[in-house]
């Protein structure tokens, strides 16, 4: 009994030691002040969404061809003893300007021999009708009155009224032929390759040469379905007085220079590309070289532009800043005095790099958040500084006491005390 005395009598005593500081301790510490601020919730960034009208705009890329381009070649054979000095690749040239002459000396003794057979022709005519007259005084002496056609020779002068107007029209193809020895431009426009020179014998069909008109070139450009809902062209579409394409503007660099041309969609294509899916939209831009150009730059065949076309005007939108869209469609909310997040989910009609624009989810005046959040949730304690169009920061949530946190605090606990006792009830 002594021994175990002896083992637990310094263990008590340093149990009552230990405990008597731990209570010294605690009564010297000085009290906790309270701090005046609670910790304030992730400070971000917002902008306020603005309501709006919105003129739609689609954008699509296309290369730029002339509206009327042909093969040059001749009707008739012959060698070329002519080629004219604008017949030359880039070369201008002017409607009915000869360029490509063929020696006309075989087509001009065509000529002359039809016109040789025309002057038979109407001499034998004139003699066959002197005879048909001289038939019919005859008759008429002999008092016959039923006398035959070939006995009034009405076969004869019409034999020789048939040889008179073949004669004429061997005269007229052999005369066409000579007009074939020279190669007129149907229109004006300018020479893309010539394939044929002077001295070369050519033949019907032989190619000589290729030129575009320059009054009008055209662009298809390849357009979604949606795309294509946003300029409100129909499917089948072809402009009139009554119903004129939207406008398109076209911007390539020529020389290393930006360039910009105006022009019209003038009708869209049959049907869609089966490989792409896509339907091409025609747009055409008039006298490209002339008053179409740009500060004296054409719009040539062959360079490949930039076009926006002017699409629908859609009233009452909401723009908010393209980097407050998360995702596709959500956008976080900041509610400035209350210091919360909210998560929307928005109905994006459009988007550019300037701004997104959106039919339903956020209000004229609400405050979009741009700043990146990670693990974001509805409700988050945030603090909101609008940062306006000039640049200036505005802090949007007001700092809170103690008390009003305490209020708060008793306020969400009700609350929780409400739902638990209504859920037992």
């Amino acid at each position: 009994m002594k021994r175990i005395i002896t083992i637990l009598l310094p263990v008590l005593v340093l149990v009552v030691l230990i405990g008597g500081g731990a209570v010294v301790t605690n009564l010297l510490k000085p009290p906790v002040e309270r701090a005046e601020e609670q910790p304030r919730g992730l400070s971000v960034f917002a902008e306020a969404a603005e309501e709006t009208d919105l003129d739609l705009k689609v954008r699509a890329q296309g290369e730029v061809r002339p509206k009327r381009q042909i093969i040059v070649a001749p009707q008739i054979a012959g060698r070329i003893s002519y080629v004219s000095p604008d017949f030359v690749d880039g070369g201008f040239i002017r409607q009915g300007q000869v360029l490509v002459r063929l020696e006309a000396a075989d087509y001009e003794l065509a000529v002359t021999r039809a016109r040789s057979g025309v002057a038979s022709a109407q001499q034998a005519l004139a003699r066959e009708r002197a005879e048909a007259d001289l038939a019919e005084q005859d008759l008429a002496d002999l008092g016959i009155e039923d006398a035959s056609p070939l006995a009034r020779r009405e076969p004869q002068l019409a034999e020789a009224q048939a040889n008179l107007d073949s004669a004429k029209a061997l005269l007229a193809d052999a005369q066409l032929a000579l007009n074939r020895t020279a190669v007129t431009a149907p229109f004006s426009g300018r020479v893309r390759e010539r394939s044929a020179d002077l001295g070369q014998f050519v033949s019907p069909g032989q190619t000589l040469g290729t030129i575009f008109a320059t009054d009008v070139v055209e662009v298809s450009l390849p357009l979604s379905d949606d795309e294509l809902g946003r300029t409100g062209l129909p499917l089948a579409f072809a402009e009139t007085a009554e119903t004129p394409g939207p406008r398109v503007i076209f911007t390539t660099n020529v020389a290393g220079e930006p360039r910009e041309w105006v022009g019209r969609v003038k009708r869209t294509a049959a049907a869609l590309n089966p490989q792409t899916r896509l339907i091409n939209v025609i747009a055409e831009l008039e006298d490209p070289y002339g008053t179409g150009s740009d500060d004296g730059v054409p719009m040539a065949p062959g360079l490949f532009v930039d076009a926006e076309i002017d699409g629908r005007r859609m009233e009452n939108v909401v723009r908010i800043p393209r980097s407050a869209l998360r995702g596709v469609d959500q956008v976080f909310i900041g509610d400035g005095p209350e210091g919360k997040l909210h998560i929307r989910t928005v109905n994006v009609v459009y988007s550019t790099d300037d701004g997104a624009y959106v039919a339903s989810g956020v209000e004229d005046g609400e405050l979009a958040v741009v700043s990146p959040i990670q693990a974001a949730f509805d409700g988050m304690s945030i603090q909101v500084v609008e940062r306006m169009p000039d640049g200036e920061l505005v802090p949007r949530t007001p700092r809170k006491t103690p008390s009003e946190e305490a209020d708060e605090e008793e306020t969400a606990a009700a609350q929780i005390a409400g739902e638990t006792e209504g859920a037992t009830q």
